[in-house]
């Protein structure tokens, strides 16, 4: 099928990269692969159905500016990373975190930690970026992988993303299928919460199975923090006034701004020799030497010293410029996106799930398994569930079934996967935020991986799914 050939180009230069150029894939072998593949879908749209090249890049056009938000939204989280790391507020966080959570309960406790946040703020990203940053450290320092903490982060972060009413994937999952919000969201607890409390389990038994050394390093890590922040639970009252913020429901834009405003003046107060150190001038005084280490902290990458290597490349950060090469991934993955719908290949991949809709398992089935392919093949998670949805949706009502059994499989499939898919939005900018690569904590994210199972088994069960005869 020729519709299939652009995918067949992709994956085999995909592969060729990682090959030759391992874990720096993501520098730009991807992006170029990706321009090379939406180069191969526009050569046969115009071979197959002599499309206008206007009509074409109008379409890549628009996909790429879909993607305006997002691009903002990472930046300012590189400027949020080096401002709440520099201002204190993310090494008060590990200080304290240290104390109180244990190697045998770490992985469990991060897990519902991230899932309770992110229910009440509503956003995976800012949780991953705040808090799960500082729960990474803690558990480096417990002596865990990275392929476990950030699995376990992720899972809770997503669970909350995927139920909270503030989230604004719930909110379009519901409304592009016609659901009431909460309705799909009661809805949504007869998959997730299975999907959650399998996950718990094991990370509840990792905590005490998996060898995470001595924890040797939690004394050491405090101290070096001790030594070079000024830690104090008042910086604490940064992150609570973002929680107040997003409570209240404003813009994710303007709390991220604010969030880094308020951070880098906390920054000049509070650790004004830190912020000197960044500018490369520890030992001139004035505002414009501060004024340098800040919007060094903001934009650039920023290398703190505390005698402890380990620790040296936790508190480091990349700013706004360590987020390009992610935003230019975006970019070339909208330009494939773009490509695939402009020729209508994408429509034409997507006949082939709906052949295989017999009953209502192998429905639900091709539903979860289009958003997955789409979040594969789209690289966006809204595109995923908007596209899914708007194909599912008659077959859904011909077959009298109802529209949140609908709503509740796009986000099964979409919202949950799109996080595991290194050159998707998601799974780069996690990448990015943690430091960890796509394909180190895919094995981990236990409720992500097991939600779309759960989805199918669930159909397969017929339970609370109504059909109309």
């Amino acid at each position: 099928m020729i519709a299939l050939i652009p995918f067949i180009v992709l994956i085999a230069l995909l592969t060729c990269c990682i090959t030759v150029f391992g874990n720096a894939t993501l520098d730009g072998a991807s992006q170029v692969s990706l321009i090379l593949a939406s180069g191969v879908s526009v050569w046969l749209g115009w071979c197959t159905k002599r499309l206008k090249w206007d009509n074409l890049e109008h379409e890549i056009t628009r996909k790429v500016a879909s993607c305006t938000p997002s691009i903002i939204i990472l930046l300012l989280i590189g400027a949020i990373g080096g401002t709440w790391m520099v201002s204190g507020i993310v090494p008060t966080m590990i200080y304290y975190g240290l104390q109180i959570l244990s190697p045998e309960w770490f992985l469990v406790s991060s897990c519902i930690i991230c899932a309770l946040i992110s229910v009440l703020i509503g956003s995976s990203w800012t949780t991953i970026a705040t808090v799960g940053v500082a729960l990474l450290g803690i558990g480096k320092a417990l002596g865990f992988s990275e392929g476990w903490i950030a699995g376990a982060i992720i899972s809770g972060a997503y669970f909350g993303d995927k139920l909270s009413p503030l989230s604004d994937t719930t909110v379009l999952a519901s409304s592009v299928v016609g659901t009431p919000l909460f309705t799909h969201i009661r809805y949504m607890l007869y998959t997730t919460v299975p999907a959650f409390a399998l996950a718990v389990v094991i990370f509840l038994f990792a905590g005490w199975a998996v060898d995470h050394g001595s924890g040797g390093d939690v004394e050491t890590f405090r101290e070096g923090l001790s030594r070079v922040f000024n830690i104090s639970p008042w910086l604490l009252l940064v992150p609570l006034a973002m929680g107040i913020m997003i409570s209240r429901r404003w813009p994710s834009l303007v709390v991220l701004f604010l969030a880094t405003f308020i951070a880098a003046i906390v920054a000049i107060l509070t650790q004004p020799s830190i912020v000197r150190q960044i500018a490369g001038e520890v030992d001139t005084d004035g505002m414009l030497v501060l004024y340098k280490g800040m919007m060094q902290s903001c934009y650039d990458a920023t290398h703190i010293s505390t005698g402890v290597e380990e620790l040296d490349r936790l508190v480091s950060t990349r700013g706004m410029t360590g987020m390009m090469p992610t935003i230019w991934l975006i970019i070339s993955a909208q330009v494939f996106a773009g490509a695939l719908t402009a020729t209508g290949q994408l429509k034409d991949i997507m006949h082939y799930f709906l052949r295989m809709v017999k009953g209502v398992t192998s429905l639900v089935a091709s539903t979860v398994g289009s958003a997955i392919f789409l979040n594969v093949t789209t690289a966006d998670q809204f595109l995923s569930i908007i596209l899914t949805s708007s194909m599912f949706k008659d077959i859904y009502k011909e077959r009298g079934l109802e529209a949140r059994l609908l709503s509740r499989s796009c986000e099964d499939g979409g919202t949950v996967t799109s996080v595991l898919v290194p050159w998707n939005t998601c799974g780069l900018t996690q990448s990015t935020v943690l430091g960890v690569a796509t394909i180190t904590y895919l094995p981990y994210c236990f409720f992500n991986l097991f939600s779309p199972i759960v989805s199918i088994a669930v159909a397969s069960l017929r339970w609370k799914i109504k059909e109309k005869k």
